[in-house]
């Protein structure tokens, strides 16, 4: 038996994120019939990150262990045929044994895209979140420095899956605008849940003077989820970079 780590990417809109669903469609079951399919194996494929309905990821990585007779460049290939059009695997590696595509990762980016006109593109529907009242970019590059470093993210997080401790570290928050694109670019050594497209609501609200960037220290040391900016819209958000201390391994991030 070996570990193979598979570098991929996907549309989420047509499905319920990347974990397993009782009740829709995700990445891994389309990943996991893929490898039983091609390999003649039952097996479970972990993912670096439990990504929600309807969130995307340029760069993703999962890992599975199995015995597979395919050689390991053609492997991705040979998942393919067996995938929708929307998720793609474009690498495989054979990884040591302790490799965890979730655990061994040590800091992950994700980017919230929000299309920001008065009138909507149709090319960017269910790709990023439209708002049509303008936003000051300004504001919310001043806002998000007050995100960086190590907090109780708290205020920025959603009730879900159980964790031992709502501190985190992040290590940028970079928003840059590109024309009616705002992207925010979020990198930490992990992510609560909700966690970014909670921060981006913050920064949305700052944007139209909702909220004062310097009322940020304040809404994190609260505590208070009531206190933030709303959880912004799945669609805009997207995993871009992955560090597992690993060349072969990471997924770069395009923004530094």
């Amino acid at each position: 038996m070996k570990n193979y780590a598979l570098r991929l990417s996907y549309l989420g809109t047509a499905y319920h994120g990347w974990q397993r669903q009782k009740n829709g469609r995700s990445i891994q079951q389309c990943i996991e019939e893929a490898v039983k399919k091609t390999c003649s194996v039952d097996t479970h494929v972990s993912g670096c990150g439990r990504t929600d309905a309807g969130v995307h990821a340029e760069g993703y990585v999962a890992s599975v262990k199995m015995d597979c007779s395919i050689p390991l460049d053609r492997l991705p290939f040979a998942l393919n045929a067996r995938l929708p059009d929307d998720i793609v695997i474009h690498e495989a590696h054979e990884v040591p044994m302790d490799f965890d595509a979730r655990f061994s990762c040590i800091r992950k980016e994700y980017t919230y895209r929000i299309h920001n006109s008065p009138t909507r593109d149709p090319f960017l529907t269910d790709r990023a979140y439209f708002y049509p009242q303008h936003l000051d970019e300004q504001r919310m590059i001043e806002a998000a420095r007050h995100f960086v470093g190590v907090h109780d993210f708290s205020a920025v997080r959603s009730i879900g899956t159980p964790v031992r401790s709502p501190v985190r570290e992040i290590y940028y928050l970079d928003v840059e605008r590109r024309g009616d694109l705002i992207e925010i670019f979020a990198c930490a050594n992990g992510f609560l849940y909700n966690m970014v497209r909670a921060i981006a609501g913050t920064l949305v609200f700052v944007g139209n003077g909702k909220l004062d960037p310097e009322s940020i220290p304040a809404i994190l040391a609260s505590k208070d989820r009531e206190q933030a900016g709303p959880t912004a819209p799945a669609c805009g958000l997207y995993m871009t970079a992955l560090d597992y201390g690993m060349e072969a391994i990471n997924v770069i991030s395009k923004h530094r």
